[in-house]
């Protein structure tokens, strides 16, 4: 954590221009709908974030009629967070490591979320394990993953999976032949670089490969069970406006809902 935590206070800024200027569009237009139609009518629940960010889909929730705390292990995102509170949506945000929610007792919240945060938590096991401790008997823990089966990872400096095209020079995805999957269950961490043109300036941060198995057992082992999962499709506009096409021959993501 020590080393994962500073690059994203590093990327807080551009991360906020990228998710509150509609430049995040997978989670606008892929992963947010599905995660949102499985959690249903929110209002007045209790509900834990795990992996806040800025606070994106934190406002959400709470507009929705939730209760809403935020927690986060970058102290900047958490700032950015505060500031944006000037909605007065009442919404509580912490500096917290995942793995140890002390500042929540036992049984407390009736839902955790945690959207494209749990890849990038290195004991993702205590952190499962800290959820199920502050969820209420019967509560729900809903989170967004990419999908493991179709990562497009770094192994020693070597691209692991993606597209395949007819014509190399033409990537376009009327161009793509097929997905390539291989080293699905060598578990590893790895960097992402984020170097989108849309970002305002371009950052490294740190995530880890996972099986579904993996993340089954993390459920399992902390007294949680999997009720139902998704594997998001792009909605229209997201089809016609940021041409998402591929993503309705792979999914780019799994959001799994599981209770306790």
């Amino acid at each position: 954590m020590n080393n994962i935590q500073p690059q994203w206070d590093t990327a807080a800024k551009a991360w906020v221009d990228f998710v509150r200027t509609g430049k995040d569009y997978y989670r606008d237009e892929l992963n947010n709908p599905a995660m949102f139609e499985l959690l249903g009518d929110i209002r007045d629940k209790r509900i834990l974030d795990v992996g806040c960010g800025e606070g994106y889909n934190t406002r959400i929730m709470a507009k929705k009629g939730a209760h809403v705390t935020g927690v986060d292990f970058s102290k900047e995102m958490i700032k950015y967070a505060i500031q944006e509170e000037k909605e007065r949506l009442r919404i509580d945000y912490h500096i917290l490591n995942a793995c140890n929610l002390h500042i929540f007792s036992d049984n407390t919240f009736d839902i955790v979320t945690c959207f494209m945060a749990l890849q990038d938590i290195e004991d993702h096991h205590n952190a499962v394990k800290e959820v199920s401790r502050v969820l209420k008997k019967g509560g729900r823990f809903i989170f967004v993953v990419p999908h493991p089966c179709f990562e497009k990872r770094v192994i020693n400096g070597t691209i692991i999976g993606g597209w395949e095209y007819t014509d190399k020079g033409d990537k376009s995805p009327e161009n793509a032949l097929y997905y390539k999957v291989d080293k699905y269950f060598d578990i590893h961490k790895y960097t992402i670089s984020w170097d989108m043109e849309r970002l305002q300036h371009h950052f490294k941060t740190t995530t880890f490969h996972r099986t579904l198995t993996d993340y089954a057992d993390a459920l399992y082992n902390a007294g949680l069970t999997i009720l139902r999962l998704k594997e998001p499709k792009p909605t229209e506009k997201g089809l016609t406006k940021y041409c998402m096409k591929e993503n309705l021959r792979v999914p780019q993501s799994i959001v799994i809902e599981a209770v306790k």
